[in-house]
């Protein structure tokens, strides 16, 4: 027998399987700053430093905020950040999904800085067609400005979960069957950005920012979208809208809470939830808020 004849060794027929399989995925796996995301705005205070990590400043004139460049329509998105240090009053850094028009789609992640010495606030939304006002905020158990953590945001047909190093905060469950709205048909991209809010953002808007600190830097670094990118008008991880494509990865597409998982968001909602719009009854009467309701 020839060599050109002669059998394919284990490892090359190995080699070829995997190429074939990566040609069928339709998933984004993102972790590059220059292929996947831009700086949208800041004239110069955004830099994207290398592939893996990117810089937001915001000084007395201008903020400065990053997109993706990929729509996505549903997907597992984490960003590792490291915030503001010292006293980062009046400044909102973010970190969220949003689709376009006014009956938009919305997943947000909002710090907000505080005087020196005092936590962060982390302030979750989710708005369906246009509305919000189901905000949820915490206090961290660790410093924000320290180190870098992983905040991460699991968005699938069933379940919107926000987490913080694993660590699920909140879940968002599709509760149409009582009438609830769920963001499911609108493509959204991922956002980031730093911009001052001291007319709200710290103690009602009474802490202003000090712009003897500036500039305030934040930092990002290591983007992943294990997400369904969206294009020509239609997911690229199925014909349809609801259906998962047989190389998703299961574990954000099917991600509820296991028990273990519950447990650990039930000890952060006990320990550290500063405000639930559930609770608010002079804001929102259990009867105009059907999710509130225990199931």
């Amino acid at each position: 027998m020839s060599p050109s004849s002669s059998p394919a060794s284990p490892m090359a027929m190995l080699l070829v399987s995997m190429l074939a399989i990566s040609s069928f995925l339709t998933i984004a796996h993102g972790g590059n700053f220059y292929q996947d995301c831009r700086v949208a705005w800041g004239d110069g205070r955004g830099k994207i430093i290398n592939d893996q990590l990117l810089i937001l400043s915001m000084d007395k004139y201008s903020g400065s905020g990053f997109e993706s460049k990929n729509e996505y329509l549903y997907g597992k998105i984490e960003m590792q950040i490291k915030l503001i240090p010292g006293n980062s009053a009046g400044t909102v850094t973010t970190f969220f999904l949003r689709s376009q028009g006014p009956a938009h789609d919305e997943i947000d992640f909002e710090f907000l800085g505080n005087v020196s010495g005092q936590p962060y606030v982390v302030h979750t939304n989710v708005f369906t067609q246009g509305k919000g006002d189901r905000e949820q905020q915490f206090y961290l158990w660790f410093d924000p400005t320290k180190d870098f953590h992983t905040y991460s945001i699991i968005w699938n047909p069933q379940h919107v979960i926000f987490a913080v190093d694993g660590i699920p905060l909140r879940d968002f469950k599709n509760l149409e069957s009582r009438g609830v709205p769920f963001p499911k048909n609108q493509p959204m991209k991922v956002y980031s950005s730093l911009w001052n809010a001291d007319d709200w953002a710290t103690m009602g808007g009474s802490m202003k920012t000090d712009w003897t600190q500036a500039p305030f830097t934040a930092s990002f670094r290591n983007f992943n979208a294990d997400a369904c990118v969206w294009s020509s008008g239609r997911s690229r991880c199925s014909s349809g809208r609801s259906k998962a494509p047989a190389s998703a990865n299961e574990a954000w597409w099917t991600d509820g809470l296991s028990p273990m998982r519950y447990r650990r968001m039930r000890w952060v909602q006990r320990k550290y939830v500063i405000y639930d719009y559930c609770a608010d009854r002079k804001r929102f009467p259990r009867r105009s808020s059907p999710e509130c309701r225990r199931l």
